[in-house]
């Protein structure tokens, strides 16, 4: 990976500026995975959650890419979840139901790694809030136990819009989360309070639904003026927009061209004034 198009976590680990998300892509993954990588992905999102990702073909398109020599596996970052009960089809469960949360986590990660034919990822993610402080310490404490055994090179959690939530993890937490991913739209104010609590205690803020959820904002002349200006599309601008604020946006184009689109927003720059007036629709 170039040093330029990542940002370094606290525990040193380079995760590119931009993500290839792989949900809802089903027979397809293989194929669509294998494609992002070739044309310059060097970040991949996933989860252990049959609902939503199916884990072996993420497996198998990065698998076709190493056989290729198209890149090694320290040139990829490789991002999982592990998928609480509740966020499960009961029929595709990648873990036993029955058994104690810690059991679950260590067993949807053992899952995690034969999919995606690798000894370790470089960000195990929980992937969403647990209802009861208990249960988060035990899936949290579950987790630490696969980062102190090199399996998940640091910890991140999910879909959490709660600041009062992120802070109790992050004092409790021996090993502290370097990464939030959450989905990015009005609802919830752009989670302007959860992005401000992130620069402050250095975790890397992920964007998902960045693109599906805005179109109000793609559309806003602030942005659409921006896009001609720099003859770049209104996607563009809002990905460069975010990557220059430090946020890692996920994008989950089925597109060739929308891929290229997505990669090429590096070669360019908004100037601080042009950020400031994007910076008032978030």
């Amino acid at each position: 990976m170039i040093a330029k198009d990542c940002v370094t976590s606290t525990y040193g680990v380079q995760c590119p500026r931009i993500l290839y998300g792989t949900a809802w892509k089903k027979s397809q993954t293989a194929a669509l995975v294998r494609k992002a990588i070739q044309l310059g992905f060097r970040g991949i999102d996933t989860a252990g959650q049959p609902r939503h990702y199916h884990e072996p073909g993420v497996g198998a398109g990065i698998a076709t890419c190493l056989r290729d020599g198209v890149l090694g596996r320290s040139d990829l970052y490789l991002q999982t979840k592990f998928t609480p009960l509740s966020g499960q089809d009961a029929k595709q469960v990648p873990y036993d139901s029955e058994a104690r949360l810690s059991a679950q986590v260590a067993q949807s990660f053992e899952s995690s790694l034969r999919n995606l034919q690798t000894h370790y990822v470089d960000c195990l993610v929980l992937h969403s809030p647990m209802p009861e402080a208990g249960q988060l310490k035990e899936a949290w404490q579950a987790m630490e136990a696969i980062f102190d055994a090199g399996g998940a090179r640091q910890l991140g959690i999910s879909n959490c819009y709660g600041l009062d939530y992120l802070e109790a993890l992050c004092r409790s937490a021996r090993i502290k989360p370097a990464v939030l991913q959450n989905r990015f739209h009005a609802e919830t104010g752009y989670d302007r309070g959860m992005r401000a609590y992130c620069r402050q205690h250095d975790i890397i803020y992920q964007s998902f639904w960045t693109l599906t959820a805005n179109p109000q904002v793609l559309a806003h002349g602030s942005l659409t003026g921006l896009a001609s200006k720099h003859g770049r599309t209104p996607a563009q601008i809002l990905f460069r927009y975010l990557t220059q604020e430090g946020v890692v946006p996920l994008t989950g184009t089925t597109s060739d061209v929308h891929m290229r689109q997505d990669l090429e927003i590096f070669g360019f720059e908004l100037t601080d004034r042009e950020r400031e007036a994007l910076g008032a629709l978030f």
